[in-house]
């Protein structure tokens, strides 16, 4: 069987693995990627966070990024019975990127893989992983392409970006459950043609449809725009139809979307997502680390999915290149514990969101600027800013905020009622 050496095999071609590949070729290391799919290919993840532009451009994709005229976004709005809550990302608490992208994701992974190429970084598409074995740090991975052809790429290091595909985590019985409920999407990409009446192309717009069903409104710069509902599966089964019957019935049921949207063209069949909430019981072992979606997905309404993925390919492969060099390399502080710092940030808004404290907050009659240019900076993506009273006691703060909304707005609705009654 075919056999080649590399210093980093990486498994995945998406944004993590991209950015990976990229920092560990400038740190003078031989690295390889293998895709199990063919690109350019469609996966959800379209509205990006400005935290994500950090690594992008330490990769270097960003002049390709800007070249191709994507979608500039500034912020993102809610909306909840006719009440807007409208973050710009220039107002954050947090230093940083205050812009990014909203992106046809098979397009923008497409750029980045070929921005690889180019630097000189091969990757082999529809070629999956069968196999790994150990020996100590090094390994032996086991690969077939599309032809059923097997090969073996033996590497000092792998970097397991795989996303959905899990590679390492199932080869090695490394899944666990997360602890967030199961929920479903159903989207498609819909010919926007009505936009114009419409003041929000440079920004996600989220549309809550119930405590817990939302919807996304994601604009791209070639006049097409994402939209999809997520809530419980059994939110979905109230329907009946095909995907895309389901989903224009599900437009027509918000008044406002079914004016945009009536009798506009779809793209492509209305698809579905479930079941995505997932962790696992470590995310680095002798000889691999975990990047990406394979370490844990959350949710996509705060889509965090792009910004967690970016940053730890780029945190890993920093770490792979120090441990490559001869460093010593603390992989539970400096990868596993800051990773989780964003993890765990973004799971207690997310947990918020769906428990309805989060949207107390943003809905608040007098809202507080301070909180909300706090909270903005965790919409951008800024999760590992702990000076940040939001992000480091992330876990009890949303509570105790809207506890707080709830005590002054019903101390001014009395005060108003006894106005009232003295007049």
């Amino acid at each position: 069987m075919k056999r080649e050496q590399v210093d980093v095999l990486v498994i995945g071609a998406g944004p993590s693995g991209t950015v990976a590949a990229s920092i560990i070729k400038k740190g003078g290391f031989n690295v390889k990627i293998v895709e199990k799919l063919k690109f350019p290919r469609f996966v959800i993840g379209e509205s990006l966070l400005p935290r994500c532009m950090e690594p992008l451009e330490e990769a270097g994709f960003l002049p390709a990024l800007k070249a191709k005229g994507f979608q500039e976004k500034f912020g993102a709005k809610f909306v909840k019975d006719g009440k807007i809550c409208d973050f710009n990302f220039s107002n954050k608490f947090s230093e940083g990127w205050s812009w990014t992208w909203q992106v046809p994701r098979a397009e923008f992974d497409q750029i980045l893989c070929n921005e690889v190429e180019k630097m000189g970084i091969p990757i082999d598409f529809e070629t999956g992983v069968t196999d790994i074995k150990f020996n100590g740090s090094d390994s032996v991975t086991t690969v077939e392409n599309s032809v059923g052809e097997k090969s073996e790429i033996a590497a000092t290091f792998i970097i397991d970006a795989s996303g959905y595909g899990r590679v390492i985590p199932k080869l090695f019985n490394l899944d666990k459950p997360s602890n967030l409920a199961p929920r479903k999407t159903l989207f498609a990409h819909i010919k926007d043609v009505n936009r114009a009446n419409y003041d929000e192309p440079n920004r996600i717009t989220i549309v809550i449809h119930k405590r817990d069903v939302w919807i996304w409104i994601i604009p791209f710069s070639n006049g097409n725009t994402s939209v999809g509902f997520v809530g419980s599966p059994e939110f979905f089964e109230k329907m009946e139809g095909n995907t895309t019957e389901k989903l224009k019935a599900f437009i027509e049921t918000e008044p406002e979307l079914n004016v945009r949207f009536k009798d506009c063209e779809f793209i492509f069949e209305a698809k579905t997502i479930e079941g995505w909430s997932t962790s696992t019981n470590k995310f680095f072992g002798d000889g691999f680390v975990l990047t990406g979606n394979v370490t844990e997905f959350l949710d996509p309404v705060f889509s965090s999915g792009v910004t967690l993925a970016t940053v730890s390919g780029h945190k890993a492969a920093k770490l792979v290149c120090q441990q490559l060099n001869g460093e010593t390399v603390n992989w539970q502080k400096d990868y596993t514990d800051y990773m989780m710092q964003g993890v765990n940030t973004f799971r207690s808004y997310v947990m918020g969101w769906y428990d309805g404290h989060l949207q107390d907050i943003f809905f608040a009659k007098n809202p507080n600027e301070q909180i909300q240019r706090q909270i903005c900076s965790v919409l951008a993506g800024y999760v590992w800013d702990t000076t940040n009273p939001v992000i480091k006691n992330h876990d009890r703060i949303l509570k105790t905020i809207a506890q707080v909304i709830k005590i002054e707005e019903a101390e001014a609705n009395k005060n108003m009622a006894e106005g009232l009654n003295r007049n």
